[in-house]
């Protein structure tokens, strides 16, 4: 289930709280719900039953703090107790990409403990994972009772792995940020295993010596590639946007490169379909795009107008993507790619009748949000 923003270096995870019925896995979560901040919490949706407290699943979006460079929101869920519930334990554990197993520490409980989580291992193994490559935090709750299990025999009983564990009490909180701190980290860690989060990378430092944010180092970046450009209204570009649909609200602008002058076309400035020679465009595209832009830069030779500007239309498109998900204008707000050019560049598409000036100013276009690509390091490599 797991997502990954490369723009925002944002992960998202899911995280499953497994275990027998009433050892605390709804406790844990709503005990987590009260610690997070508001703002970096969703809502938390619970169904209780007779026979436990949570027939379907918990389901509660968490933002945590950054591990590495990266940004991380969790999607937390638990799963029913009751072994008749195993068809719908199966499909929450669908795309879980970390679990935290939540023992009850009482000894009349062990067996419970213990068919849970054979259970697990079975329902991972229908899903092709092997529970010992899997992350996994053991949780040993309900310590604030008396007459509970020692810590070394529920290692004995449940943990021969070793993974991590902790003792927790879920009605006070007790060690229960420490568990989801840890499988956070477990979780992340198997995913960069896996090349599905990028590595960290070097952040540059403000003259202070502060690390500086993604914005920072986007502009950074782009400041030393982008050509030179000219002060504009913030709120004329604000409500070109947002009057075009492409973002529900608006987008701050500070800066715009100017039009590109009217050209004419000259076998110097671009690819020549025949000899093989790289032109501007084609020279700058990432591998993917290779193909689009050459087929633009082959119609704008042969004098195809109206094929140049839909081949670089779709080009640019597929380029914007790259910046992860989003509208086209928060796309082009982090990278800097100026929303006047690419309303414009909409707007030719929609024509029949194009001229020479207008195949021209695509291929700015493309050619301009293929730089703020490169400057940024789009697209990885793999």
């Amino acid at each position: 289930m797991s997502s990954v923003n490369l723009m925002a270096r944002e992960v998202a995870a899911k995280i499953v709280f497994y275990g027998p019925g009433l050892s605390g896995k709804t406790t844990t979560l709503r005990k987590v719900y009260e610690t997070v901040r508001p703002a970096h919490r969703g809502e938390m949706m619970s169904i209780a039953t007779e026979g436990d407290r949570t027939l379907f699943f918990d389901f509660l979006p968490v933002k945590v703090e950054r591990v590495g460079d990266c940004s991380v929101r969790l999607a937390l869920y638990t799963v029913p107790g009751q072994v008749f519930y195993n068809a719908t334990r199966k499909l929450v554990l669908q795309g879980a990409d970390g679990v935290v197993f939540v023992a009850d520490s009482q000894a009349e409980a062990m067996d419970a403990n213990r068919e849970s989580l054979a259970n697990l291992e079975e329902n991972l193994l229908e899903n092709g994972i092997r529970l010992d490559r899997f992350p996994l935090v053991m949780q040993w709750n309900k310590r604030d009772l008396e007459g509970t299990l020692s810590v070394e025999e529920l290692r004995r009983e449940l943990n021969p792995r070793g993974v991590p564990d902790f003792e927790t009490a879920a009605t006070n909180g007790r060690g229960v940020l420490d568990t989801l701190k840890t499988i956070t980290r477990l979780v992340i860690k198997d995913l960069r295993a896996k090349r599905i989060v990028p590595p960290p990378r070097p952040s540059p430092t403000t003259p202070g010596g502060a690390p500086a944010g993604l914005e920072a180092q986007l502009a950074q970046h782009l400041h030393q590639r982008q050509p030179p450009s000219a002060p504009v209204s913030a709120i004329a570009n604000t409500a070109t946007l947002s009057a075009s649909g492409l973002s529900p609200t608006p987008v701050p602008r500070t800066l715009t490169t100017p039009a590109p002058p009217r050209v004419e076309p000259t076998p110097v400035t671009v690819a020549n379909a025949g000899t093989g020679v790289l032109g501007p465009t084609s020279a700058l595209a990432p591998g993917d795009l290779f193909d689009h832009a050459r087929a633009a830069e082959a119609a704008f030779t042969a004098g195809d107008y109206t094929t140049c500007v839909t081949a670089c239309t779709d080009a640019v498109r597929r380029a914007m993507a790259f910046a992860g998900d989003g509208t086209l204008a928060q796309q082009a707000f982090l990278l800097h790619v100026d929303g006047a050019d690419l309303l414009r560049l909409q707007g030719l598409s929609t024509q029949s009748h194009l001229r020479v000036d207008d195949a021209a100013f695509s291929l700015y276009v493309l050619m301009q949000v293929f730089v703020r690509l490169n400057a940024v390091g789009l697209p990885t490599a793999g």
